[in-house]
């Protein structure tokens, strides 16, 4: 009587703990259930897009941390299962696509699973001449033709950006460096406009007026930011460089730019070369250049607008291109001897 009453006993108790486990199994279920389709949900609701490039070979997870790494979805892991689930993790196409956090998984999945506004992308790159940005676009499937009339200054009168430009200066120095969409519908000029108008996102009011502190309309400071941006490719070295050509524009000495003087030779059809005489030549000649020798990034801007308290009036970069300052002649041929062999013979 016992040994049955035990069983039942055992047997409700076991009842009643695989009921328990059931319902703390359902209610994980539930629950993860839950956080999974929430993290299916859009980020957010900004409207922001932001150009996201998948690369050729990519596999799910790489997708999912960079969709994450770029703000778009809430989870990589969301959405990794959600492209195993739908059975579509291998048909992630690679390419440039424009994405929303305000897009949900669902949504974005079919954008990358089915190419939809695939673009390409045109990158306009700090320090290129007007030349190569023609090339550059050119090679990017634009007609020569196409490309000549965007880049014709009289097709962007009232732009904002625009406003200081000499007549009859051209559009060097103004296209802003940065990466443009462009698809099928796309016009060369809608690329220049877009580069104009981030260039006007850069010549703030407060820049406008560092310049005149130091003594340059816009078109100077856009000129000596081209020069900082061509002499110094480190960031961190362009505070001291623009002060150096400050400093030096202030107490009426030459530049003595290379880049300036190879700029003048290359545009010309010439060999690089310090003695070639253009008017971009600053060995030849006191004071800025004519004009613009390539276009500037923000950097440059804020190193010509708020240069280093420093006194240098000469520089050299190295042979392993670390920039040596001085404040005397007889300082920096001596940092030439010791630092330059190579490449400084040039600027002599």
């Amino acid at each position: 009587m016992n040994n049955i009453y035990t069983k039942r006993r055992w047997t409700k108790l076991i009842i009643v703990i695989v009921i328990v486990v059931g319902l703390i199994i359902g209610g994980i279920v539930v629950g993860v259930r839950h956080v999974y389709m929430n993290n299916l949900k859009p980020l957010s609701s900004g409207q922001k897009s932001q150009t996201v490039s998948i690369p050729s070979g990519y596999a799910l997870n790489d997708v999912a941390t960079l969709l994450k790494n770029h703000s778009i979805i809430r989870s990589d892991w969301a959405f990794s299962q959600y492209m195993r689930d739908m059975k579509a993790d291998g048909d992630i196409k690679a390419g440039t696509y424009e994405l929303s956090p305000s897009q949900s998984v669902q949504e974005i999945a079919a954008i990358i699973t089915q190419g939809k506004i695939k673009t390409d992308l045109i990158t306009i790159l700090p320090g290129q001449r007007l030349d190569q940005i023609r090339k550059t676009l050119i090679n990017s499937g634009f007609t020569a033709s196409s490309v000549d009339t965007a880049l014709n200054p009289d097709q962007y009168k009232d732009h904002p950006a625009l406003v200081d430009k000499p007549d009859g200066a051209n559009l060097e120095g103004y296209l802003y460096p940065d990466s443009f969409q462009k698809n099928s519908n796309t016009k060369a000029q809608d690329i220049i406009r877009e580069s104009l108008d981030e260039m006007q996102k850069h010549l703030t009011a407060d820049v406008r007026a560092a310049m005149s502190q130091q003594g340059l309309n816009v078109y100077q400071g856009i000129v000596l930011a081209s020069i900082v941006e061509q002499e110094a490719n480190k960031p961190s070295d362009r505070t001291q460089v623009a002060q150096v050509f400050l400093s030096r524009l202030h107490d009426g000495l030459r530049l003595e730019s290379d880049v300036t003087a190879f700029y003048g030779a290359s545009v010309a059809g010439q060999p690089k070369s310090v003695n070639y005489d253009s008017p971009y030549n600053t060995y030849l000649y006191y004071g800025l250049p004519v004009g613009p020798i390539s276009n500037v990034s923000n950097s440059s801007l804020q190193a010509v607008t708020h240069p280093a308290a420093t006194s240098y009036l000469y520089f050299i970069a190295g042979d392993d291109g670390t920039m040596h300052f001085s404040e005397t002649l007889s300082e920096h041929q001596i940092q030439i001897k010791q630092y330059c062999q190579k490449s400084c013979p040039l600027a002599q």
